[in-house]
């Protein structure tokens, strides 16, 4: 696998001219295009790439030919010759016949945004299950272009847009790509299978799980070590995470629970992608309850909350329970603090302030734990006694002669999993 900028600290960084689009469709959607262009320089960055120049350009419709027609084709390749960039990142994505067309047009390397995603994860994948759905994703991704990508094939220093499968096979046909496209699918298949055991056992456990879901440097990860004192990759860079990352966190009643941590979302997240992180990603599916983190600090918080709920929807955890998480308040304005919605489902937090961090944990507490219920059982029957405090937080006990007299704040969750046998023992208020 070819080695990133970024790992090889290479003194020496890829020089390149952003370019974007901006169609009706885009102006009509109430988009911004220039926050979409600034997100595309800062994933510039996170793959070690130095942006020279931005280019916008406006048409009804995207060229056929060039996507920003002939004469802005000819504009780009004359700054690109002034300032010396060797490869144009287009925020939107191309066809194949459209990448060729330009490479002869600009006599450059052309990479767009879902092409650098892919690459940004490439470099970041550890886990195996990682880089097997990275590399299924990026050949999903080639299998359709093969016909465009002549010059960037064949171009030597690799950099953006080769990590992952890597050169070799990027120049195999059609044929073997599909054939190691079913080998990824049913290697995964079989880590998805261990996925789905260990899901089961925590399930028939009584285990409570609660995902961190939000927008891609929302400070998840950072939520995630600061609760549970996890060893995770904290840093100010987009998909800075990228394997789930699962911790034990103690409530302040004492009750345990798992907190994972998942991949973030962006906008235009490629559909491969998801496709191929459908199994990781449903981490968030089968969670007890979502903390949807939102960072407050950015200009573009409602537009990152609503590409969250979009993809949680395509993924069929939009019913799921969720406390919004108004993150990294030390460095909102005066004026988004007082735009950010109220409510019981929501709550603002610094993560390095302990005392919010408790609040937090007391407010994951308060919707795991539910209303109260009285039970009363034969004092014999420890069995029953203990999974009493499997299902709840026994918030007061008594004894009458033969009998144990218990008032419990139940876990939904856990007393619908495993507290059936109890039922006969519920006293009516």
């Amino acid at each position: 696998m070819r080695q990133s900028t970024y790992e090889t600290g290479a003194s020496e960084r890829e020089k390149a001219l952003l370019v974007s689009l901006v169609t009706d469709k885009v102006k009509k959607s109430g988009s911004d295009p220039q926050h979409s262009v600034e997100e595309l320089a800062s994933l510039s960055d996170t793959a070690g790439v130095e942006v020279i120049d931005t280019i916008m350009q406006n048409l009804d419709v995207p060229d056929k030919k060039t996507f920003v027609g002939k004469g802005k084709a000819q504009e780009i390749r004359a700054l690109a010759e002034q300032t010396g960039a060797t490869t144009a990142i287009f925020d939107q994505e191309l066809s194949g016949a459209q990448v060729r067309n330009l490479e002869e047009a600009l006599d450059m390397k052309i990479i767009d945004r879902t092409q650098l995603i892919l690459d940004i994860f490439a470099g970041r994948a550890k886990t195996r299950e990682g880089i097997l759905q990275v590399e299924l994703a990026q050949l999903s991704y080639l299998l359709p272009r093969l016909s465009g990508h002549g010059k960037n094939l064949s171009r030597l220093g690799g950099g953006i847009g080769t990590r992952g499968p890597g050169e070799t096979k990027l120049e195999t046909d059609r044929r073997h790509i599909r054939d190691r496209i079913t080998e990824l699918k049913r290697q995964l298949e079989t880590v998805t299978a261990h996925r789905n055991l260990h899901r089961e056992r925590r399930r028939k456990a009584g285990a409570v799980q609660v995902a961190l879901v939000g927008y891609t440097n929302a400070g998840k990860s950072t939520l995630l070590r600061q609760l549970t004192e996890a060893d995770v990759l904290v840093e100010d860079k987009l998909f800075a995470t990228l394997d789930p990352t699962s911790r034990n966190l103690i409530l302040p009643s004492g009750k345990e629970i798992i907190l994972t941590d998942t991949v973030g979302f962006i906008q235009n997240l490629p559909h491969d992608l998801v496709a191929a992180f459908r199994a990781t990603l449903e981490e968030a599916g089968e969670a007890d309850l979502l903390l949807h983190v939102v960072d407050t600090s950015s200009p573009m918080r409602v537009r990152q909350q609503k590409v969250v709920e979009e993809v949680l929807q395509e993924l069929g955890a939009g019913g799921k329970p969720t406390l919004l998480v108004y993150n990294k308040i030390d460095l909102g304005s005066e004026e988004a603090l007082s735009m950010l919605t109220g409510g019981a489902d929501t709550i603002r937090v610094n993560a390095f302030v302990e005392q919010d961090l408790l609040k937090l944990r007391e407010a994951i507490e308060d919707r795991i734990l539910g209303d109260v219920a009285h039970f009363r059982i034969p004092a014999s029957r420890g069995d029953l006694a203990a999974l009493v405090y499997r299902v709840g937080e026994v918030v007061e006990q008594e004894t009458e002669e033969d009998w144990l007299l218990l008032t419990v704040r139940l876990n939904p969750a856990d007393m619908e999993k495993t507290g059936h046998a109890l039922e006969t023992y519920r006293v009516a208020e």
